[in-house]
């Protein structure tokens, strides 16, 4: 089961830090992803994460001004988002799947309700 929170309303330029907690002993055995979906849009890709934290992988749409993160002893990963702009705003969700990361959102079995980012111009 996995839960986001920290998303919410800011100003084109600042930052949010969006967390996702993982329930259960295996979290630190799973990959994350976040992804997210804008109205009229398609799921996105934005950032994936390996079950280890030693490997990262971004969109280039968010290449440097994203970084994802993970704590396996705390159970959660985290996605810092810096100099958001106004296309940044979308519902965005973690998603976990076993080991590898991987940027096609079919490839994630476990999806948390997502939180809403609105980043005004």
């Amino acid at each position: 089961q996995l839960v986001e929170s920290g998303g919410g309303l800011v100003q084109a330029g600042g930052s949010l830090k969006l967390s996702c907690a993982g329930s259960g002993r295996t979290f630190s055995s799973y990959a994350m992803g976040w992804f997210r979906q804008a109205p009229g849009k398609e799921r996105e890709f934005v950032a994936a994460i390996s079950s280890t934290g030693l490997s990262t992988y971004y969109a280039d749409s968010v290449k440097g001004r994203f970084t994802i993160s993970r704590d396996n002893a705390k159970n959660t990963g985290s996605l810092q988002m810096d100099s958001l702009k106004p296309e940044d705003t979308a519902v965005y969700y973690c998603a976990a799947r076993y080991f590898t990361a991987a940027t096609l959102s079919d490839e994630y079995a476990s999806w948390g309700q997502g939180t809403q980012v609105t980043v005004s111009s």
